[in-house]
């Protein structure tokens, strides 16, 4: 006994031809409803997409727009400060300069003194002790002298009386 099925229109199926038949009609069925449920799926995403609102970002904006303003401002600072630190170097390159100049003549000028003082001392030391040369020579002629006064005046016969 074989089964055999008939559909409208004469098309006869016998045996494992229904099964075949059933299997190709099962598959096409399971297709159907993948790509109804792949449809619907894609239609709930369109439809959250098309829902989807942006966050508020505005306050992030700000908070960046004042972050770069205050990046700027620090930026500026820094090329001030880094110029006045350049004009100090400079500056203090050009005290260093004129301190060195000025300490070279004041050790010319220091040393000029110093060969002056040596110069004087000497020609002083020397004066001194033609000084005191004739201070000697006038008090040994002044002791001759009063020595030779008191002699007389003890010899002077009037002066035993």
């Amino acid at each position: 006994m074989a089964t055999e099925m008939e559909l409208p229109g004469g098309i006869k199926f016998k045996g494992g031809k229904i099964f075949a038949v059933l299997t190709a009609l099962s598959t096409l069925a399971a297709g159907g409803w993948t790509v109804y449920k792949f449809i619907d799926d894609y239609l709930e995403l369109k439809e959250v997409v098309s829902a989807y609102t942006a966050p508020d970002l505005s306050g992030f904006d700000k908070q960046i727009s004042l972050v770069q303003q205050e990046v700027e401002m620090m930026q500026s600072e820094m090329g001030m400060v880094l110029q006045e630190i350049s004009l100090v170097s400079d500056v203090a390159n050009e005290l260093k300069g004129d301190l060195r100049q000025d300490v070279r003549r004041i050790e010319t000028i220091v040393e000029d003194v110093e060969q002056r003082v040596k110069e004087d001392a000497r020609t002083n030391a020397k004066e001194l002790k033609e000084v005191i040369k004739d201070i000697k020579d006038d008090m040994s002629k002044l002791e001759e002298a009063t020595d030779k006064k008191i002699k007389i005046a003890l010899e002077n016969p009037l002066s035993k009386m």
